[in-house]
């Protein structure tokens, strides 16, 4: 029996279709969950020798670790952190890239109860000065891997909670306050006990926060509590469709939720190995051929990855031994959808989902076939709605914001339980009986939700509204155009204009024919109303560290280029 059932009370493929599994798909666990114990350590006893990771750093050195690895390696961090005097309820920043070492601080955090916040080793001094603060962070444990460190001791002196620096062997550093983490866990203990009475945890508890992506002003801190592994048992069983004893590859640093989405819980509840690539620099070819040398069985990544995948032959690569293929953190355009099933015999599954949820829509494999365009229906556990802005239900084809039926107190497994020290972020978010994603879509007849956009993204034009996403799709397919962003820039007339922020393939140059090429195109292709009146080429679009196009610098950019035009 796989270490899922024993939460859900059934295997996967019990459930005799999409109803049944959305019906009785029940959570049930004790009021003292935690992952590190319930489900890693007792992976560790009873299947010791089960591959959990194989980790490749940048340069192919491989590293295997077992359940019982897995095990062991968390004990002697989480007794190197309590000798430092990390106890229950601390807070303490993880920026480790995609070491293994992120896998046994997470573990062993869970262990003592301490609180570890994700992020990515592309901070700056303003960065660290935000969060440390916000957060309350009493340690920091950064890579030595790259600058990272500098910029910490840039801010050191504006960070007043931090007590403790610890990093990872890749330096050394004179400064004296920084303590080898690596030399630390090597030299501790790999006995320890789960602690009891006010030691423990219990699964209301905060387990992890971490900062969200920062598209619009600062980024906010989320919180999860114990249970939000429990609701990635969908993500990674249901959704990813994890092969027991296979090798999945989710592409996420450890700085983003999306790691704990692809590369640490519900997978694990699968009980599959994570193959972890600790690269510099995401190249499409190389990523192909870790497919094919290492048998990967189930893989996972947003679509601008499938898009640079897609630039290579693929067909050259031996990639039978995959399986299932999933995306998200962006909308799947028909285009990349297509070119991968040319090429692999496989379809892309949809999924949606935040750093504050687990996937909550999306097609499963076994229920339902992706359609293109689509994200697929709510998934097990979570009453989805769009909702208009009086708060009703939307009727089929009426956009509105994706909305999740829950309260701080009634949630799903696997939905945040708030933002850190923020009401109004809090009051925002949690209305009228539902936590609001900031996400617009609309429902077809046949029940699937359509993405459209942020709320934020929506451009309305001369009475319209266009979703970013339905323009984008479509400029994609033009031979010429490898990146777009789509946005909306004030015009006197229209209220905003449709402009087309584009990247160019090579062999393409900008023209003014180019222009009024792409821009009939659209007209071809969608409703002509949603034409690009504005295009301009970019070598590159901005993005968050996370690959998040930054609409919001666009905008900025266009307001201060175009201002109101005429």
């Amino acid at each position: 029996m796989a270490i899922y059932e024993k939460y859900i009370g059934r295997e996967r493929d019990s459930f005799k279709d999409l109803n049944d599994l959305q019906s009785n798909y029940k959570i049930t666990y004790p009021s003292d969950f935690n992952f590190a114990y319930d489900v890693i350590d007792e992976l560790g006893k009873t299947k010791p020798d089960k591959l959990a990771m194989l980790w490749l750093s940048k340069d192919k050195e491989e590293k295997r670790f077992t359940f019982r690895d897995m095990m062991l390696w968390s004990n002697k961090t989480a007794n190197f952190l309590k000798s430092m005097g990390i106890k229950k309820g601390d807070k303490v920043l993880l920026i480790l890239k995609r070491s293994y070492l992120f896998w046994f601080s997470m573990l062993a955090m869970h262990k003592i109860g301490a609180i570890p916040l994700q992020a990515t080793n592309m901070l700056v001094g303003k960065d660290y000065t935000y969060r440390c603060n916000k957060g309350g962070i009493k340690a920091v444990i950064i890579t030595g891997d790259g600058d990272a460190t500098e910029h910490f001791d840039e801010v050191e002196a504006f960070c007043p909670t931090v007590k403790l620096k610890f990093v990872t062997k890749h330096k050394k550093i004179a400064d004296s306050k920084w303590i080898d983490f690596e030399e630390g866990i090597e030299s501790a203990s790999d006995e320890w006990e789960r602690p009891t009475g006010e030691d423990a945890v219990c699964a209301t508890d905060v387990m992890i926060g971490g900062f969200t992506s920062g598209t619009t002003g600062y980024p906010k801190m989320f919180m999860h509590d114990y249970t939000y592994p429990l609701g990635h048992i969908i993500t990674g069983v249901f959704w990813h469709r994890v092969v027991d004893g296979g090798l999945h590859f989710t592409i996420s640093d450890t700085g983003w939720a999306k790691s704990l989405w692809g590369k640490f819980y519900g997978q694990w509840m699968g009980e599959t190995a994570h193959l972890i690539y600790d690269f510099d620099k995401f190249d499409g070819a190389d990523i192909l051929s870790v497919i094919e040398k290492y048998k990967v069985t189930t893989f996972c990544v947003p679509p601008t990855m499938y898009r640079f995948m897609l630039q290579n032959d693929i067909k050259k690569y031996d990639l039978s031994s995959l399986v299932h293929c999933c995306s998200a953190g962006e909308a799947l355009n028909a285009d990349i959808f297509n070119t991968w099933k040319d090429g692999t015999g496989l379809e892309i599954y949809e999924g949606f989902g935040q750093s504050e949820t687990a996937v909550c829509i999306g097609t499963l494999y076994n229920y339902e076939k992706p359609i293109s365009g689509s994200l697929g229906k709510p998934m097990p556990g979570y009453e989805m709605h769009v909702v208009s802005d009086d708060g009703l239900d939307c009727l089929p084809g009426e956009e509105g914001e994706i909305c999740i039926k829950a309260t701080p107190t009634d949630k799903p497994c696997g939905l945040t339980c708030g933002y850190y020290d923020d009401e109004e972020s809090n009051a925002r978010s949690w209305r009228g009986g539902f936590f609001h994603t900031g996400d617009t879509a609309y429902i077809d007849e046949h029940g699937n939700i359509k993405y459209v956009g942020r709320n934020d993204d929506v451009i309305k034009s001369s009475g319209y509204r266009i979703g970013p996403f339905e323009v984008e799709s479509v400029l994609l397919e033009h031979p010429a155009v490898l990146e777009v962003a789509v946005t909306g820039i004030p015009d006197p007339k229209r209220g905003f204009n449709v402009k087309a922020t584009i990247v160019l393939r090579d062999g393409f140059a900008p023209s003014d024919e180019l222009i009024k090429d792409l821009q009939n195109y659209v007209k071809t292709n969608t409703a002509p109303y949603k034409y690009p009146r504005v295009v301009e080429f970019v070598k590159s679009l901005p993005k968050t560290t996370s690959g998040k196009i930054r609409r919001t610098e666009i905008r900025q950019h266009d307001l201060e280029k175009y201002g109101n035009l005429k």
